[in-house]
């Protein structure tokens, strides 16, 4: 198929985890189709000790553990290429252009909405590190990452969970990934609520009836319901969507 296909690497210490997810579903469908190409690759690849070790203690002790800087901007710049090549977060490569975006998953991250989704979904290349442990050395985020992404204020073992997420949504964004376009814009905060409630077959279900008005066939008379509907439920579960502004779709920072 040709056209634009986007681009994903995923450095992890758990590839084993991503095999099943990718070949399955929304994801599986774009890769087969030719939008989307996905590649894990294990950090420990790029470690250079006989224990391949990925992590160490802390400077300044504490608990846990920390992502080691040298596998881990080896990994990006092998992907990603060389930090410091224009387009680049670092400041003293050189060598092939660099036209991936390069995000850690982390709870420190800017919290991961559609429209920053749909900003990722447009990029060429994407690389996803997977954090793990307590964090990751400083200077790897300085040097080799453009961004840090969460999925919300709580936290996981690690950015694996996260970085399939991130997969899923902007893989369902990619041009001919849904059999239906009009699925993607109508979806919940596409227009800044919540989706309403669906209904298919069969019409009464132990004692409960579909609305009246879906059965109607008056296609404005529906449109209205679900958008009262919607705005029902958001105002009810995020009244924060009715109140504050679009966030940006990317931060630049």
């Amino acid at each position: 198929m040709a056209g634009r296909v986007l681009r994903i690497d995923v450095i992890t210490i758990f590839p084993g985890l991503f095999p099943a997810f990718l070949d399955e579903s929304i994801v599986g469908i774009a890769r087969r189709n030719g939008l989307l190409e996905v590649a894990v690759h294990d950090l420990r690849a790029w470690t250079t000790d006989r224990h391949r070790s990925v992590d160490d203690a802390p400077y300044g002790g504490g608990a846990g553990m920390v992502m080691k800087p040298e596998p881990l901007v080896a990994a990006i710049e092998a992907v990603a290429g060389p930090i410091g090549a224009p387009g680049g977060a670092g400041e003293a490569g050189e060598g092939r252009r660099r036209t991936a975006r390069v995000e850690l998953m982390t709870p420190q991250g800017r919290r991961l909405d559609q429209a920053g989704l749909e900003a990722l979904a447009g990029l060429p290349h994407l690389v996803l590190v997977c954090g793990r442990y307590e964090g990751v050395d400083q200077r790897a985020i300085d040097l080799a990452v453009d961004g840090e992404l969460s999925l919300g204020d709580y936290v996981l073992s690690g950015g694996e969970i996260p970085a399939m997420a991130v997969i899923e949504g902007v893989a369902r964004l990619q041009p001919g990934a849904m059999g239906n376009p009009e699925s993607a814009r109508i979806e919940s905060f596409q227009t800044g609520l919540l989706e309403g409630p669906h209904y298919t077959r069969p019409a009464e279900f132990r004692g409960r009836k579909v609305p009246e008005v879906l059965l109607s066939g008056d296609h404005a008379a529906i449109a209205r319901w679900r958008a009262e509907r919607a705005r029902e439920i958001t105002r009810e579960r995020r009244p924060d969507l009715l109140v504050k502004p679009s966030q940006s779709k990317e931060d630049e920072s």
